[in-house]
């Protein structure tokens, strides 16, 4: 465990000690609170894909051990002399981002998650050389830079996701125009999880026609009825992809395992736009007819900045979009882990840190 001078707080968490998959109560330190930081107690943590993907070492670059969990919540119990956005008793919320530079155009820009310097907040490395530990425990320290707040119209345990799974779709359909309401544009949801449905929320509050595109039937009634998106393609159909031909604007593929993207291509219109958000572990399969014949552009996109974060969040507040959770007390994380691993979750499990059954 990496421990510098300045650690002093004591910390419970869980951590995965090796790549087998699992992990275990852990007990570490935690930065003192800086004149910049914020220390939150955490209320509720979210489970994504990258939490399994690095606790298995699936890229190769995890640290052990590793304190997962980048969609935190909680409330503030102290702040730094240099902070004034935050006062204790605040709900508040940190994402993927524990640091950058602060100074390169990227972060002036308030593009974080693209500075060369970004810390993420857990598997990184800190400026004081410290490696960053996750919301899979009852305290954190943030620099108030990398804190948004959560409004009061939103429950913090659902709103978790939304500081990963949220911003990751926000981005990229702010970025190209989707959120504009312009009539008649259609936006078509490639995979109905976490990502996913995040994203059909977005389209349809901003009136989008919303197309979901899925390998499993059993995920129709969930998107018509549950979500109310206009339409289902089920991928696996050649019939229904071929009836779909060139009838999208834009299409955000949340799919992280490996795919072809070319009969995805052919659903969008001359100049249509598909971004990719996810991060399988074999490269995708980009063929160039659909490419060169419809004028289509493909793009990526990660997560997103702070400024950008807020505004999410707070057309969240506005709008009453959370996620749909299914809450996990501490016990029963791995058990979350090993569902999570066969897609068997409706759509994000969000561990409830500082619950009544939370054993840490």
């Amino acid at each position: 465990m990496e421990v510098t001078p300045n650690h002093t707080q004591g910390v419970s968490g869980w951590a995965a000690m090796d790549a087998s998959g699992k992990v275990v109560p852990f007990s570490f330190k935690r930065r003192d609170t800086g004149v910049d930081d914020v220390t939150i107690k955490v209320q509720y943590c979210g489970m994504c894909h990258t939490d399994l993907h690095l606790i298995n070492n699936d890229w190769g670059i995890t640290m052990y051990p590793l304190v997962p969990g980048h969609e935190i919540t909680g409330v503030v119990t102290r702040v730094g002399t240099n902070v004034s956005g935050f006062r204790p008793g605040d709900r508040v919320g940190v994402g993927c981002i524990a640091a950058s530079c602060l100074d390169c155009d990227h972060c002036r820009r308030s593009e974080e998650n693209y500075c060369d310097k970004v810390t993420l907040t857990y598997n990184g490395i800190f400026w004081d050389g410290s490696v960053t530990y996750g919301g899979y425990s009852d305290m954190l320290v943030a620099h108030k830079r990398f804190l948004v707040r959560i409004p009061d119209s939103l429950p913090l345990d659902a709103a978790a996701p939304l500081l990963c799974a949220g911003i990751t779709v926000y981005s990229p359909m702010k970025q190209h125009g989707m959120l504009l309401g312009e009539a008649g544009r259609s936006l078509g949801v490639v995979g109905l999880g976490g990502l996913g449905h995040v994203a059909v929320k977005f389209g349809k509050a901003f009136g989008l026609r919303v197309t979901v595109i899925s390998t499993s039937p059993a995920k129709e009634r969930e998107a018509r009825e549950s979500l109310k998106a206009n339409d289902f393609v089920l991928s696996t159909d050649q019939k229904q992809m071929q009836a779909m031909a060139r009838s999208l604007d834009y299409v955000i593929d949340t799919v992280s395992a490996q795919h072809s993207l070319g009969p995805i291509l052919e659903l969008l219109k001359v100049n249509g736009k598909l971004v990719l958000v996810a991060a399988p572990d074999k490269p995708v399969e980009l063929p160039s007819f659909p490419l060169i014949f419809g004028k289509r552009t493909v793009s990526g996109s990660m997560t997103g900045g702070m400024k950008e974060t807020q505004e999410m969040m707070d057309l969240c507040g506005k709008h009453n979009i959370t996620c749909d959770i299914e809450l996990v007390s501490t016990d029963r994380i791995n058990e979350a882990l090993a569902r999570l691993a066969r897609n068997d979750v409706r759509y994000r499990f969000v561990v409830d840190i500082a619950g009544k059954g939370s054993r840490l």
